[in-house]
């Protein structure tokens, strides 16, 4: 695999209680990758990529300055939303169906009840708003200072605050969530926590399995912003990752993952 030349690989070692993940209990290292920023370039697209080693600590910024810059999550927040959803109870568990409202949808997919194994893929949005109203905003405060998510901000709309703020979260907080949450070492039961594995996992190759979820923040009048996030499993071994880039268009979606499997594939994470 290609390596950067010595003048583009930067690394800064960072206290670890800025990242307390299994195995980190001395200072962790950060790698920003900026040369690797090509692989965006190279689509006409700006946008940033963190990776963290849920054993080291290590983190791998491509786009350090955006990695660490705050933006609503969108559907990637589906993910801690299933895990608040198993671990209070308002969900029974990865089958149990759900009704999506009747109303009008954005896609015609969604447009059923059913259970949030089959709405996690095809990321049904009326589905996970029947969950929130379920969980309530007294609940959601309280999971998200507890999971230390982004800002942990709710706001007043219990069904929209992941999709139009004010929850916000960084690249490298959400990667650092995936890590705690690949590991099973967030402060919810190993049930919830392998229940959410189950439902986000993606594939496997090479012995190794990607777990994964996309989002895009719609903002208006503003660039919109697409993500991918999750992390890959080898051998117990748990390397978690988020992407954001501009996303003005839908037409661009498959962008996100053409992307970030090519930036997990140099890295040496999970091959093409």
């Amino acid at each position: 695999m290609p390596h950067a030349p010595a003048l583009t690989r930067r690394a800064v070692v960072t206290a670890a209680a800025v990242l307390p993940l299994a195995g980190a209990s001395h200072a962790a290292e950060t790698v920003e990758r900026d040369d690797l920023l090509s692989v965006f370039r190279e689509k006409g697209l700006t946008g940033c990529f963190a990776l963290v080693d849920a054993q080291t600590g290590r983190r791998t910024l491509v786009g350090a300055a955006r990695s660490r810059q705050r933006f609503v999550p969108a559907s990637t927040f589906k993910i801690p939303n299933s895990l608040i959803a198993f671990e209070t109870g308002v969900v029974r568990d990865a089958d149990e169906v759900l009704p999506y409202g009747g109303g009008p949808v954005a896609v015609p997919a969604w447009g059923r009840d059913m259970s949030l194994r089959e709405a996690m893929p095809i990321s049904n949005v009326p589905i996970f708003q029947e969950v929130a109203r379920r969980v309530g905003l007294a609940r959601y405060r309280d999971w998200l200072a507890r999971l230390d998510y982004g800002n942990r901000d709710p706001g007043t709309v219990v069904d929209r605050f992941w999709l139009d703020g004010p929850l916000r979260i960084s690249a490298l907080e959400e990667a650092a969530f995936n890590a705690r949450l690949g590991t099973r070492a967030l402060p919810a039961s190993q049930r919830a926590q392998t229940l959410v594995h189950d439902i986000i996992r993606i594939e496997s190759r090479g012995g190794a399995t990607l777990h994964a979820k996309t989002g895009w923040y719609v903002q208006r009048g503003q660039t919109s912003i697409g993500w991918w996030s999750g992390w890959v499993e080898r051998s117990s071994q748990i390397r978690a990752f988020t992407l954001n880039m501009d996303m003005p268009q839908m037409a661009m979606a498959p962008l996100r993952l053409e992307i970030g499997r090519n930036l997990l594939a140099r890295l040496a994470i999970f091959s093409l």
